[in-house]
């Protein structure tokens, strides 16, 4: 193959997430010519829920290759989910039931998916500049390539973010950080616990259906204002139920951390480059719902660049098509999940009230939780 040929692509995905895969696959899968390219080295821990809701499970082992379907048939199954918050407990049915696999596992098999899928992908490159409005030229510490069109799946904060996220995090007076761990727990109900505290919370569920005789592996998730806390021994600190039952926890990994959280409102694209998963936006971990928009938001653009592929849309067309079906299909979870940030910081006088109409109404409660 020629070195000139070699460096022409109809897409570049940036970024190796849920997101960037779920769209390098599909367009890969419907012809295209993809390039996906990662500045880190996968298998890799991220701050992440691993909470994978039922509605993406279907969509994940469409994405997956045979050789990684037991990704989600042995992966443990979430059919609860208990929330604590001021001294008051709500539990409600996940119905369907959600599933929980690791992003150490799922984004190393995404990966993989996406060289059987005819992806060429490259690790450990990190994107220094895109150019152009279609065609593109993105720049790399070692080469240049040439695209039809690109997706951004960088996250939601990296050397591509828009210039209007960067000033709102300027401007913010809210730093909240990230923090997860994975735990051994000798008895962990299989549910997600969800325990909230004044500037924070932390998310607990199994993240492995196999109990070795000495505990089950979980994982410990939290979102913190850092005038809370700056480390996971902290935030166990904050909330006394939760404090209680981190005792006995034996740690598996080193606690890994992500800042800034930055919430804006949906950015599905900028200018004319699609962005997907966290690029697009970042919605509250609690919601449950990371994975799925970032799965979803990466087949989207996927489907949506076909026709600028075969010839039958403009980009322009292309991204205006994206960009509205983002606005009705996914845009709804960034608006719930900023609605129940809002209500967590009510006072505690005006919360309590609340709690307790949730604790005598099993009905109400499913649907807060839904």
């Amino acid at each position: 193959m020629e070195a000139g040929e070699r460096l022409n692509f109809d897409l570049i995905v940036l970024g190796g997430g849920p997101g960037g895969c779920a769209a390098a696959i599909s367009a890969a899968r419907a012809g295209a010519r993809v390039l996906l390219l990662e500045r880190g080295k996968f298998p890799r821990h991220k701050v992440c829920g691993e909470f994978v809701s039922a509605e993406s499970l279907e969509l994940l082992r469409h994405l997956l290759s045979p050789a990684h379907q037991r990704l989600t048939s042995d992966a443990p199954l979430i059919p609860q989910s208990r929330i604590f918050v001021d001294n008051a407990e709500l539990a409600a049915e996940i119905k369907p039931r959600a599933a929980s696999i690791t992003r150490f596992d799922l984004d190393s098999a995404l990966w993989d998916s996406c060289i059987q899928a005819g992806v060429e992908a490259h690790e450990e490159c990190t994107v220094q500049a895109v150019e152009g409005t279609g065609p593109f030229r993105v720049t790399t510490q070692n080469d240049s390539f040439d695209a039809k069109a690109v997706v951004n799946a960088t996250g939601r904060w990296s050397n591509l973010t828009s210039p209007a996220v960067r000033t709102q995090n300027r401007t913010t007076n809210e730093r909240w950080i990230g923090l997860k761990a994975h735990f051994r727990e000798a008895s962990a109900p299989a549910s997600v616990d969800l325990y909230f505290f004044d500037g924070g919370y932390c998310g607990v569920q199994p993240v492995s259906s196999k109990h070795n005789g000495s505990g089950i592996q979980i994982n410990a998730c939290a979102m913190v204002r850092a005038s809370v806390a700056t480390t996971l021994e902290e935030v166990l600190r904050c909330h006394p139920a939760l404090l209680e039952r981190s005792r006995g926890w034996e740690p598996l990994m080193d606690v890994v951390s992500t800042s800034p959280l930055v919430f804006h409102d949906p950015e599905p694209a900028q200018g004319a480059m699609i962005q997907v998963g966290d690029s697009a936006t970042f919605v509250d971990p609690f919601i449950g719902d990371g994975i799925s928009l970032a799965l979803r938001s990466g087949e989207l653009a996927a489907v949506c660049l076909g026709g600028f592929f075969r010839s039958e849309r403009s980009l322009e067309l292309a991204t205006a098509d994206y960009c509205e079906l983002y606005e009705e299909r996914l845009a709804g979870v960034f608006r719930a999940s900023s609605k129940l940030r809002n209500m967590l910081r009510w006072p505690a006088l005006v919360r309590k009230p609340v709690l307790a109409v949730l604790q005598r109404t099993p009905a109400i409660t499913r649907q807060f939780v839904k």
